[in-house]
């Protein structure tokens, strides 16, 4: 199935070759590309800024799995079940849970260092949804950090791992068959690969993280606009869960007005004893849920937004006063220094927080090897959708989730390689191009998405919210057509192609989450506010019109 929809950009000026690129730098692409290398194959790094600027080293709490005395995968398995609301995939949440120790052993194996007890073993918090400490940790609250630190220096010492820092990823290639052959990318900046390129390979892997940016206010950094989901669904590759966007409970708020990048206040503060408060110091959490403001992040989440509606307030608070300096300073440093920076001593005073875009629970749709409805083209971390998240996902099993099917894709790719089943592609760049080019939007379309998203789609959501998103998105697609039919198309470049990207992702979601008519998990319908599990106990799988290039979605079994 040839690619049908790609981005209006200049012909590629450059081509490379390798065996498998990866697109992504975090956990779960340089998971990828280090595992590969092991089975004898070549690997190009792509990467949208720095090495290590992506979604990872942002994570704060730590990682989740079954390390601790007394702890089990089935235990970790019956609480990511709770928490993904009937929707998770049980085999893919046992491969998780089951696969994780060794896979986390491992990561130490490679360098990252957690912190440790007394004894010499790995020191485990708790979170929300957790029922025992099972959250391994690094730098107090600097984990992601550690692990990208770690991955990072591993890459850079593996000459057989190309780098290509720097480069937004456009589109796929696919050969007559219609199979993964590479892809097309802009590398912004002087060097030797420099502006729009093509790179063949035997395999393309998506690692892109999330869509956070489709937002207004998220705790996901700049970089994270959907560019592999938009690029798997401009290619034919179906996605799903895409309604199911976790909401970060306990993010400092910074005003009305404020926008992009949001410090994140992590979960393990309050799996440390902080407490959730009104302005009148009530504990509302307490009676709510049998694990209080451990609660499953939706759960959270709905009350924070339920308690700022009935006060009549913008945000709530989170008391974290009685830990005392020395905790504050040994355990949360990260987190003590951005509230500080930003006027807040948590020591002495109550920190404001409230919800915002944190976690695509969805995504490109994967097998339990990482392989796509797309032959060739494989997805892991928050890109994929494994099954694992459901409707919300638990708490630190991100990361996990990044490490353990990382590990697998690159086992599924050796396993071909040593079959002769992963040969070179052949890929004609100039028929690739013929596929029909998107209308790129007006770069300053990206701050409209955000508000038209914000209002319409956020943590609260009725048929009426999301029909104004979704007509407000519709008109800008049109604008973009006009703009194109009067020969005044807008300039193809990053800034461009982002906003057509969060178009598209946009899009996806509203389409999604207007067809889901219940609440479930991340998903909060004012007009459907129970969950449904005769008729919606499903999940719902979005492709692309051929034709127009809309996003559909449908109801599928995984």
């Amino acid at each position: 199935m040839p690619v049908s929809h790609r981005l209006t950009a200049p012909a590629p000026g450059w081509t490379s070759t390798t065996d498998v690129v990866v697109v992504g730098s975090g956990v779960a692409g340089l998971t990828v590309a280090l595992n590969v290398r092991k089975a004898g194959l070549r690997a190009t790094v792509v990467t949208k800024a720095m090495l290590d600027d992506g979604s990872t080293r942002w994570a704060q709490g730590g990682i989740a799995a079954a390390l601790g005395e007394g702890d089990t995968p089935e235990q970790h398995l019956d609480d990511t079940l709770v928490a993904g609301a009937g929707l998770c995939d049980t085999e893919a949440v046992r491969t998780l849970v089951t696969e994780g120790p060794d896979a986390v052993r491992r990561l130490i194996g490679v360098g990252a260092a957690f912190d440790l007890d007394a004894e010499g073993g790995i020191l485990l918090t708790r979170e929300g949804g957790h029922h025992r400490r099972r959250i391994a940790h690094a730098g107090g609250d600097a984990t992601g950090a550690e692990i990208s630190r770690a991955l990072v220096a591993a890459v850079r010492d593996d000459p057989g791992i190309e780098l290509i820092q720097h480069a937004l990823v456009l589109d796929l290639l696919t050969d007559s068959e219609g199979r993964a052959a590479g892809l097309t990318l802009h590398v912004m900046g002087e060097g030797r690969l420099d502006g729009v390129g093509a790179i063949k390979a035997r395999a393309v892997v998506l690692a892109t993280g999330g869509m956070g940016q489709v937002f207004s206010a998220t705790t996901n950094p700049a970089v994270s606009t959907g560019d592999g989901v938009a690029l798997a669904l401009r290619a034919g590759a179906e996605v799903t869960d895409l309604e199911f966007v976790q909401f970060h409970p306990t993010v400092l708020w910074l005003g009305p007005e404020a926008e992009g990048q949001q410090p994140l206040v992590s979960e393990a503060v309050r799996g440390e004893g902080a407490y959730l408060v009104d302005a009148d110091g009530n504990r509302f959490m307490v009676g709510q849920h049998e694990l209080n403001e451990l609660a499953p992040r939706d759960i959270v989440a709905k009350a924070i937004t339920r308690q700022m509606q009935l006060k009549g307030t913008e945000h709530m608070y989170l008391d974290g006063r009685h830990f005392g300096a020395e905790m504050w300073e040994t355990r949360f440093p990260t987190i003590l220094a951005s509230c500080r920076t930003h006027g807040i001593d948590p020591v002495t005073e109550l920190i404001p927080v409230a919800p915002a875009a944190h976690y695509a629970s969805g995504g490109v749709r994967t097998d339990l090897r990482g392989r796509t409805t797309v032959p060739g083209l494989y997805a892991c971390g928050e890109v994929a959708c494994t099954g694992v998240h459901g409707a919300n996902r638990l708490a630190s099993n991100s990361l996990l989730e990044g490490l353990v099917f990382a590990e697998r894709i690159a086992a599924d790719l050796d396993e071909l390689h040593r079959a002769g089943e992963l040969p070179e592609r052949t890929v004609d760049v100039a028929a690739a191009r013929a596929a029909h080019a998107v209308p790129l939007p007006a770069p300053e379309a990206r701050a409209e998405i955000q508000r038209l998203m914000s209002r319409g789609a956020g943590v609260l959501r009725s048929a009426e919210s999301m029909a104004k998103a979704a007509t407000g998105l519709a008109g800008l697609a049109e604008q973009a057509r006009a703009h194109v039919a009067e020969d005044k198309p807008a300039d193809p470049r990053v800034e461009t192609w982002e906003a057509a990207n969060l178009h598209l992702v946009a899009s996806a979601l509203v389409a999604a989450a207007a067809r889901r008519e219940e609440t479930r998990g991340c998903h909060w319908r004012e007009d459907f506010p129970e969950r449904d599990d005769a008729a919606w106990q499903r999940h719902l799988v979005t492709t692309l019109t051929p034709e127009t290039g809309t996003p559909v979605a449908a109801s599928a079994d995984r």
